[in-house]
């Protein structure tokens, strides 16, 4: 576990260069007089709707020195992310309890495969475009068995996750034999699972605008994940390991700041601390050289996609998404649901922003190596953490949503809820199915944007 302390030295980085504009919902049209037929709502791609076009120049600018892609190669690469995305959902949903995981593979992302265990469903899977795989074992099938490890692992095991690539669920230990007994003791069958030997056991990377640091009233410094609201009050979304329920906080200029409001680790970790009148809410990451990254909203993003982290203590890397839905023992207790990444970080990086071209993806928990030699690092994802609280994440751009005199189409879908693959709304006299996780805003509603929403 890695703590950095109030003494050591923090710099304050000024904001250089201004954020890009936010992707705009459409061009805005004139209220239509009675009796005139209304004009169809605009209906987004994927990458439209997560904003891949209109990333950053220091997203860009980190993909490249980070993952070795030219502009144009980055911006391409975010698309077919985006669009992958869409794809896997939509086919996880038609696949039911045959689907095995699904990732994206080539500098581009150009690849996407999507793992079956039934055969005959191959042709639905190509006739999308993307590639099929057929495997041993579905994806819950092994998910369960990482649940009945989470519930008995120790530190010697700290790492589990489900391989999707592999089919396999894996099983890092950091002392021979740990795994074996793991195994035993909790009945997992052999084949399910391969062992990898780790020299590194991960820790929390202790020690409002994502990434800029703070600090806690006992000691110790972390960085904001990302800035939300809750009602009027204003505050910012970090890790659970940084500080308990009351404990005060500065921020990076050492000015009174706010303090923990709810805080869960181990387990999860997730915490979030108000703000006093001070300080504002924005919508934005310290990106490279303290220039403002805009945040448009919180889809979770596949397995091989790109992603960037925003810490206090090494600011801007980038890497790419390993495994979602990862255990971890700490010393301090297991927490569950992290995703593997990449990414390098260092002690006082802990709580600080991970983002995928512009939509938000969670914040700093811990890991392993640093960024001179390289490492592994894992986010608690944002949608959960936004969920707990009821928080609402602060975003730039988007539709504001019905024009003067056009009432909101009724409907249990509502902005500012947190939905999960699965849930089901309705709209505007339609039933939707939720195909990818994301914090609802105005602009998303189900029938503008496909790539997070299936009509039933």
């Amino acid at each position: 576990m890695l703590r950095r302390h109030a003494r050591a030295a923090c710099t304050a980085l000024v904001a250089a260069g201004l954020a890009l504009a936010g992707l705009q919902a459409g061009t805005a049209a004139a209220v239509p007089d009675a009796g005139e037929p209304r004009p169809a709502p605009t209906v987004r791609t994927a990458a439209q709707t997560l904003g891949a076009d209109a990333a950053a120049p220091e997203v860009l600018d980190a993909m490249r020195r980070d993952l070795g892609l030219s502009h144009a190669q980055a911006l391409t690469r975010l698309a077919n992310e985006a669009e992958a995305g869409a794809t896997a959902a939509r086919l996880r949903q038609g696949l039911g309890g045959a689907f095995a995981g699904a990732w994206v593979d080539g500098a581009e992302s150009g690849t996407l495969t999507v793992a079956t265990t039934r055969s005959s469903d191959a042709a639905a899977i190509r006739a999308t475009g993307a590639r099929a795989r057929l495997v041993t074992h579905p994806l819950t099938t092994l998910e369960r068995a990482k649940e009945r490890l989470d519930r008995a692992a120790t530190a010697d095991a700290p790492v589990r996750y489900v391989d999707v690539r592999a089919n396999v669920l894996v099983v890092e230990e950091t002392k021979a034999g740990a795994a074996a007994r793991l195994l035993a003791a909790t009945g997992v069958p052999r084949e399910l699972v391969r062992v990898v030997r780790s020299g590194q056991a991960p820790r929390p990377l202790y020690d409002l605008r994502g990434g800029d640091a703070y600090y806690m009233g006992g000691g110790g410094r972390c960085s904001v994940g990302f800035p939300v609201t809750r009602g009027t009050t204003q505050g910012f979304a970090t890790a659970g390991h940084c500080g308990r329920a009351g404990t005060t906080t500065s921020g990076f200029n050492q000015v009174a700041q706010g303090s923990f409001q709810g805080s869960i680790f181990p387990g999860n970790d997730m915490a979030w601390v108000a703000a006093n009148g001070n300080w504002t809410a924005t919508p934005y990451v310290k990106g490279s050289g303290g220039a403002n990254v805009q945040v448009t909203g919180s889809v979770l993003q596949p397995v091989g996609s790109s992603v960037c982290r925003s810490g206090s203590t090494t600011g801007w890397h980038c890497g790419t998404v390993q495994q979602h839905n990862t255990s971890v023992t700490y010393p301090e207790g297991t927490i569950s649901g992290v995703t593997r990444t990449t990414v390098c970080a260092e002690p006082g990086d802990s709580g600080g922003s991970y983002i995928s071209g512009s939509q938000a993806q969670g914040v700093t928990s811990g890991g392993s190596g640093n960024c001179s030699s390289g490492g592994t690092t894992f986010f608690q994802p944002l949608n959960p953490l936004l969920q707990n609280y009821g928080l609402t994440l602060k975003t730039t751009g988007g539709d504001p949503g019905p024009g003067p005199g056009e009432p909101e189409p009724g409907g249990s879908w509502a902005a500012g809820t947190v939905y999960k693959a699965g849930d089901v709304v309705t709209y505007g006299g339609a039933s939707y199915r939720c195909l990818q996780g994301h914090q609802a805003q105005a602009g998303w509603q189900p029938p503008n944007v496909p790539a997070l929403w299936q009509r039933l």
